[in-house]
């Protein structure tokens, strides 16, 4: 599995996950949209590789040519922005992701990782919640990786692996920054304008992980015996980094201790509240956490520290993806289906 396509190449992760198999020898293909690959937040080296600048939607036999494994984390990357065009969501979540898998069959590419999501647990019951524990997606962007896993699921044969990564909620710092991220968005928030701003009333659970483990979890997903990872999801993270987002915002503040925690509203309409247990790839594939959320709100504050974050960065378009996609349509350089 020498040749790896990355799709998503240019993201949030996917700008941290390429220079890294990069330097574990593999000869990595991208496969981005471009839309985001214009701020480089922290000025980082970013390595030359081949990048195919495409719609994931328009991706075709060629593309795959001599392609070994595919690591899938393109597409709508958040709630806001999928609930921009929930029509969307599923045609660039859902549809596109189980052609680029048919593609991947017919091309006997037989390793296929899909970045899926904590978020389709939705909103639990209060207890931990496995791979096996119910799903309850409360919106369009986690219901299309349901979606999607359902259709992997029923592709899975002799000659084709699929992998689900249900990744928990990511923070840390990449070149393609993402203030839209709930560690990411307290850090700045704090950093840029003297304020911790909590959209809802700061009760809901989330699972947090780092973008670097989540890049180390891909990593021993690819390498591990198929016979491990077959047809089998992982939730990606560590059982300890469950938080309440007050809890999170209290951790901000310990880095910024003039800065006042406020509520913008109690109730934000956002129903998603869950905690996951992480056992399963840490028993299977040995996944062990280098990250936790004061590290990374440590490492987030250093680095504002070195950029000089202000409010005018923080609220730059090209780190807030909803911001972004809406920039692009109302200068025509999309349309409305996103198409460039």
């Amino acid at each position: 599995m020498k040749n790896i396509l990355i799709t998503g190449s240019e993201g949030y992760i996917g700008s941290i996950m390429v220079p890294f198999f990069i330097e574990k020898g593999f000869n990595v293909v991208g496969l981005d949209s471009s839309f985001f690959s214009e701020g480089n937040l922290n000025q980082t080296y970013l390595p030359r590789y081949k990048l195919i600048k495409k719609d994931i939607r328009k991706v075709e036999l060629i593309d795959l040519d001599g392609i070994d494994a595919i690591i899938h984390l393109a597409g709508l990357s958040n709630d806001p922005l999928g609930m921009l065009n929930e029509k969307l969501t599923y045609d660039i979540n859902y549809h596109a992701s189980v052609r680029l898998a048919e593609l991947a069959k017919r091309s006997k590419i037989d390793r296929f990782i899909f970045s899926s999501s904590c978020s389709l647990y939705g909103k639990g019951d209060g207890n931990a919640l496995t791979e096996e524990g119910v799903q309850n997606p409360q919106t369009a962007y986690a219901k299309s990786k349901v979606l999607t896993e359902e259709a992997l699921v029923k592709m899975a044969d002799k000659k084709f692996c699929p992998t689900y990564m249900r990744n928990a909620t990511a923070y840390g710092i990449s070149p393609r920054m993402r203030f839209d991220l709930v560690v990411n968005n307290l850090s700045g928030f704090a950093h840029a304008t003297n304020e911790i701003r909590i959209m809802g009333d700061g009760t809901p659970w989330r699972p947090l992980v780092h973008i670097r483990d989540i890049t180390q979890a891909f990593y021993l997903a690819l390498m591990a015996d198929r016979n491990k990872v077959w047809n089998q999801a992982f939730n990606v993270g560590k059982s300890s980094e469950n938080y309440q987002i007050k809890s999170i915002a209290e951790i901000v503040k310990m880095r910024y201790p003039n800065c006042d925690i406020k509520i913008m509203q109690k109730n934000a309409g956002d129903n998603r509240d869950y905690n996951v247990s992480f056992s399963k790839i840490e028993t299977v594939l040995g996944l062990t956490t280098n990250w936790t959320v004061p590290q990374g709100v440590d490492e987030a504050k250093a680095c504002f520290d070195m950029i000089k974050l202000n409010k005018e960065l923080f609220n730059n378009r090209n780190y807030t993806r909803l911001n972004q996609i809406q920039f692009l349509l109302e200068n025509k350089i999309i349309n409305s289906e996103l198409f460039i």
